[in-house]
């Protein structure tokens, strides 16, 4: 519908669209057979607890871009994840403030956290509803960085804060860095669990072996290098790995050698017999 030249009855109209919007998108959603949790906010205290918390520090006015906005401190129900009003209850305050922005009346900035390249709301949410609505692309903020343990990269739904959290539980327990950190993802949230045990058992037989006490991070470094590094290169040779992950193949043969033949070591045995299991 084009503007009318009116701007309050052009306010009225966009909350409309927006509204009518929102609700085709949920239907096409479903018909799509989508996950419950694609069109909700992310709420920014889940996140944070799944990342684990570092510290923060307030950066001052920013121009950030909309579509990096995903989440709320609070407020998750009257919006959905593009910011389009979920009901009426928010109708009168957005028509206000869409009107005024029609007008040309100045917006005061929003307030968000940043936790890496995402945004969320601790005020605003109805200016950003309207500026998604007029189309625009930024809005200026009150930006406040929190750090936190791990990247927030690859978080896209709710249901993505499962493995963020196994992940940092992992990395507590085998506190491993660099590369060596990188080089252990998995997409199944319980596998980290399941090689979090694996790994804590490796070290205590080799504290057993030698004698020696070792801390968590010299153990995590010395099973990357001594034991992960070296079967995943024979993995590859094997053609074991498939459309795994390294770590995803690791875990499972390592699980199918103990299941098969009961034993810590590698050799072709192992291999040949994981092989002749997975045809």
């Amino acid at each position: 519908m084009k503007d009318t030249g009116f701007p309050r009855a052009d306010a009225e109209h966009d909350f409309l669209r927006a509204r009518r919007r929102q609700v085709l998108s949920r239907l096409a959603n479903w018909l799509r057979g989508e996950p419950d949790d694609v069109n909700i906010m992310l709420p920014f205290h889940e996140v944070v607890d799944a990342l684990g918390y570092l510290g923060e520090r307030k950066i001052g006015p920013r121009v950030i871009r909309l579509d990096s906005i995903v989440g709320s401190v609070d407020r998750g129900r009257d919006f959905d994840r593009r910011f389009r009003p979920t009901s009426g209850r928010v109708r009168e305050r957005w028509e206000r403030l869409a009107l005024a922005t029609r007008r040309g009346e100045a917006i005061p900035p929003i307030e968000v956290y940043r936790v890496g390249e995402l945004h969320f709301i601790i005020d605003g949410h109805h200016r950003v509803s309207v500026a998604h609505a007029m189309r625009l692309s930024t809005i200026e903020a009150m930006v406040t960085e929190v750090r936190t343990k791990l990247d927030p990269s690859g978080i896209r739904y709710r249901g993505d804060l499962i493995v963020k959290d196994y992940r940092r539980l992992f990395l507590e327990r085998v506190p491993l860095s660099g590369h060596a950190r990188a080089s252990v993802v998995f997409t199944d949230p319980w596998d980290y669990a399941r090689l979090g045990e694996h790994v804590e058992a490796w070290g205590f037989r080799l504290m057993q072996d030698e004698g020696t006490f070792s801390d968590r991070a010299t153990l995590a470094q010395r099973w990357f290098d001594e034991e992960f590094v070296p079967v995943v290169a024979m993995l590859r040779q094997a053609d074991l790995i498939g459309s795994r992950t390294d770590a995803e193949a690791y875990l499972w043969v390592a699980c199918e050698r103990y299941r098969l033949i009961r034993t810590h070591r590698w050799d072709d045995e192992v291999f040949e017999a994981v092989r002749s299991q997975s045809r």
